[in-house]
């Protein structure tokens, strides 16, 4: 399979954007010909600085100059976590702009499935016929078994482990280390807490902790665009 390549633009200079960056260069080490051309980042008093010999370039208006570039969305905190599917919408990228971002030490099984503009960090597992929607984010050693499906714009943080036939809602959250039982499901917009054990399914919009996971409450984020 040829490798990827090309000229790529990350959006986002936070701890994620940083650890895509380094995802990238272990994939050019392993043979790809990605050529960074800096991050995109909103925060003025970064536009022209370096962060680990990668520049700031400056705002998302700087992609009007560079339209043979590929882009990666890499941001998401747990406290603005529907931030990808916002800056996305304002993009108005076709979807062929959008690279896809897979660490060698990721295991995909040939039955798996990635959509474009998603994100697997170091060590993650897609056992069987799972599959991963566009601008999703993987953190390392995640574990997705088999009939997984991961809706567009939901972040998986490190560890997380999902049992068979789990479905993941669009732009859901789970925190490091969370378990999910087999044949559940997370709603979109949901966030789940770091190491909960999730036996019952998650409805949307609201935030579950604990072993087993109990509701806390709604979750307070904007409405997102279709």
């Amino acid at each position: 399979m040829a490798q990827p390549g090309g000229d790529l633009v990350v959006v986002g200079a936070g701890g994620f954007g940083r650890e895509t960056v380094d995802a990238v260069r272990a994939m050019n080490a392993c043979g790809a010909s990605w050529r960074l051309l800096g991050y995109i980042d909103e925060n003025p008093s970064l536009a022209g600085t370096q962060i680990d010999g990668v520049p700031i370039l400056g705002g998302i208006r700087e992609l009007s100059g560079l339209s043979d570039a590929f882009v990666v969305v890499s941001t998401g905190r747990p406290d603005n976590y529907v931030s990808r599917p916002r800056i996305v919408a304002e993009l108005g990228l076709p979807v062929e702009r959008y690279a896809t971002i897979v660490h060698p030490s990721a295991a995909v099984s040939a039955s798996s499935r990635i959509g474009v503009g998603s994100v697997l960090l170091a060590c993650v597992v897609l056992t069987s016929a799972v599959t991963v929607g566009s601008h999703v984010v993987v953190m390392p050693h995640v574990t997705l078994t088999h009939d997984d499906t991961i809706d567009d714009f939901a972040t998986l943080a490190s560890g997380v482990c999902l049992g068979g036939q789990v479905r993941i809602g669009r732009a859901a959250y789970l925190g490091a280390g969370a378990l999910i039982r087999e044949g559940r499901s997370v709603g979109s917009c949901a966030l789940v807490g770091m190491g909960a054990v999730v036996t019952t399914d998650v409805p949307a919009r609201e935030v579950w902790a604990g072993v087993p996971a109990r509701r806390l409450r709604a979750a307070d984020i904007p409405e997102l665009a279709p």
